[in-house]
């Protein structure tokens, strides 16, 4: 039995912007923090596909036997798959899934339940939706929705006021990822950015407790970042980079006259996606230099990307930078009072 859509589609993405459109014709829909999962269905068999089309189900058995239950047995939905960890999201536990091991994936499947939160619907039955304007794949998204009761199977809210979505961005305090916007009468664009995001950032204060050098040596490129945990230590924290070229002579001149000693607890590893045009050796610093941080994510007790510095903090101590500024809990229960 095949399915009714490709399975090796691309879904469609969005573009990072500034701000939200203004005009009408636009949705709006709060920005999940998990795994983007294209969802098909074709009688018994279901298959979960990533972002990237590597299949996913073999790691979230329990939304395969979730969707496998519905009344509506041949569908393609476009949704993002999460993990609720108490009141909060986590996409470590997302992460933690992504295992080798059948016997832990079924055991995480039955401690760390995963969801699906819906955003889009692709086909229904053997009606492919794709060049339908998004309005009406929304009507036929919530008729789905309506006609099934699986607690984990969820539908994302949506609006057409922006002024609704400002506010969402607003109330959250930080905890929502951010806010898509998506054209009311546009049809579905495999693997184009035709969608608009802006994304939720937050700003940290963090120690600079090293620095590397460009791959051609001579001037800083990088600083590396820390925080101070409740072990006293100070633990790396992830990199900014960006620093403007005419400032990094005199830069580098100040880092190197700075002893070194680094980090005390969790140091900068080697080699990375990150690093490239970079060299992979770090030089350590005493913990006297403070800089502001923007950051989006946080994984693992480290930024998930690179940040953009601000400004620097020399009206900050060192011993005031804290890894307790990088918790912002994204609660599902207390965000959906938020949006709705």
């Amino acid at each position: 039995m095949t399915f009714p859509l490709d399975p090796a589609l691309a879904p469609m993405e969005a573009k990072l912007v500034a701000s939200l459109p203004d005009e009408d014709g636009w949705q709006f829909e709060p920005k999940w923090d998990g795994f983007r999962c294209l969802a098909y269905r074709a009688g018994p068999v279901v298959e979960l596909m990533s972002k990237s089309g590597k299949p996913l189900t073999r790691y979230f058995p329990e939304v395969a036997a979730m969707l496998g239950r519905l009344r509506s047995d041949r569908f393609v939905l476009d949704g993002e798959l999460l993990i609720p960890l108490g009141e909060t999201l986590s996409f470590d536990a997302l992460q933690a899934r992504l295992h080798p091991a059948e016997s832990r994936i079924r055991r995480l499947a039955a401690e760390t339940p995963a969801q699906l939160m819906l955003f889009d619907c692709l086909a229904t039955g053997d009606e492919a939706l794709l060049e339908l304007p998004l309005a009406l794949r929304r009507t036929a998204l919530e008729r789905l929705h309506a006609r099934e009761a699986e607690a984990s199977l969820l539908l994302s809210p949506a609006v057409v006021e922006r002024s609704q979505a400002d506010a969402w961005l607003a109330r959250s305090g930080g905890a929502l990822d951010g806010v898509v916007a998506k054209r009311l009468d546009q049809a579905y664009t495999p693997g184009e950015r035709t969608m608009l995001k802006v994304k939720q950032h937050r700003s940290a204060d963090c120690v600079v407790g090293g620095f590397r050098y460009g791959a051609a040596g001579g001037e800083v490129a990088s600083l590396l970042l820390g925080l101070y945990g409740e072990d006293g230590l100070l633990h790396y924290v992830g990199f900014t980079s960006g620093l403007p070229a005419a400032e990094r002579p005199a830069l580098t001149r100040r880092l190197e006259g700075i002893p070194g000693s680094g980090f005390t607890g969790k140091a900068p590893g080697g080699p990375s996606r990150w690093t490239r045009g970079e060299t992979h050796e770090w030089r350590p610093l005493a913990p006297e230099l403070v800089v502001e941080v923007r950051y989006d994510q946080v994984t693992g007790g480290r930024f998930r990307h690179g940040t953009r510095l601000l400004r620097w903090r020399p009206d900050k101590r060192p011993d005031q930078c804290r890894t307790d500024q990088l918790i912002h809990e994204l609660k599902p229960v207390a965000l959906m009072e938020v949006i709705a």
